[in-house]
């Protein structure tokens, strides 16, 4: 049994907000065209993509399975996320629930909204990120440090 002291989960929410200089309906469509958010979503990473799925309507899902390569701590490892979509709106909001395993152990369950804004300049995106990490998931800063990397390449391919 745990010691009572040594939570099995910890629990957090972090918010981010970026704003990008293309109208809602051009941000919103990264995250509906499989082959742009694969290129967004999935790159820059210390993983290679091995497959990936989408099927983007609320009731549908995602699925990607990854392998860290030589540039990560766990070169070899496998890492998969499945990710339903609970609500679309379009143009305006996402909202999925998601876990992440890494080999055989899930370190992670998520919940996230993303919100699309219009403003005069374009798209504000806020993302509110409510996850539960488990032993093994590196924690909420390594996981907020991850989503910020992902919107910095948003940013790159809306430029595009």
């Amino acid at each position: 049994m745990k010691d009572q002291k040594d939570p099995s989960a910890i629990h957090s929410t972090f918010v981010i907000e970026r704003s990008y200089p293309k109208p809602p309906e051009r941000v919103f469509s990264a995250f509906a065209s499989a082959p742009q958010k694969r290129r967004w979503f999935f790159s820059g990473r210390s993983t290679d993509l091995e497959k990936y799925e989408l099927d983007f309507r609320e009731g549908g899902s995602e699925h990607a399975q990854l392998r860290f390569n030589e540039s990560s701590p766990f070169p070899g490892v496998a890492m998969i996320t499945d990710t339903s979509y609970l609500d679309i709106t379009p143009n305006r909001r996402i909202v999925t629930c998601s876990t992440m395993m890494i080999g055989e152990r899930r370190v992670s369950a998520a919940l996230v909204t993303f919100e699309l804004l219009p403003t005069d300049k374009g798209t504000d995106l806020i993302c509110t990120h409510q996850g539960a990490f488990f032993e093994g998931s590196g924690g909420p800063e390594m996981r907020e440090e991850g989503w910020r990397k992902i919107f910095e390449n948003l940013d790159k391919e809306l430029a595009s």
